[in-house]
């Protein structure tokens, strides 16, 4: 099968199913006719298309995609998972570290991002004399969007 005939597949099948379990209300699967489910969807399709097609640059939308879609169902369906921004840095960590596994580029990236991390979710649980630590996140917190711009723009001109 043709690499973008596997991906429209893998789609078709997936929003098929999804659309199923909402048309029925089926009551053990009602949970997964949530837009989180089409997130998940969509990051299985570039997945199935990274690693079935060898089409490996696919590997990271594909696993942000899947990641934050079960993200946003267990917020949804349990209460004790984690509603912090350190989330989102991790499953991007994840997502670097696969696909350098495949093309041998971002494995550094991946690591800055998982201790990232590991650091913002584990600030609650930090011994006093690193309070310093939880006084720059909270800076952070407070400017990221800002700080992503800046880092943004040094990209785009950096040669």
């Amino acid at each position: 099968m043709k690499q973008s005939q596997s991906f429209l597949a893998i789609t078709l099948i997936g929003f098929g199913i999804f659309f199923l379990i909402q048309q029925y209300d089926i009551p053990i699967l009602s949970q997964f006719g949530s837009w989180p489910s089409i997130l998940v969807i969509l990051g299985i399709a570039f997945l199935f298309s990274a690693y079935g097609n060898r089409q490996h640059d696919n590997i990271l939308p594909g696993f942000i995609l899947f990641g934050l879609g079960i993200h946003f169902h267990m917020l949804h369906s349990t209460v004790n998972w984690i509603d912090h921004w350190g989330m989102y840095t991790l499953i991007i960590g994840i997502a670097f570290i696969l696909r350098a596994q495949k093309t041998r580029q971002g494995t550094i990236i991946g690591i800055i991002f998982i201790i990232i991390s590991f650091l913002a979710l584990s600030a609650f649980a930090m011994p006093a004399w690193l309070g310093w630590l939880d006084l720059a996140f909270q800076i952070i917190e407070q400017f990221w969007p800002i700080l992503l711009i800046i880092f943004g723009i040094v990209l785009l001109f950096k040669k």
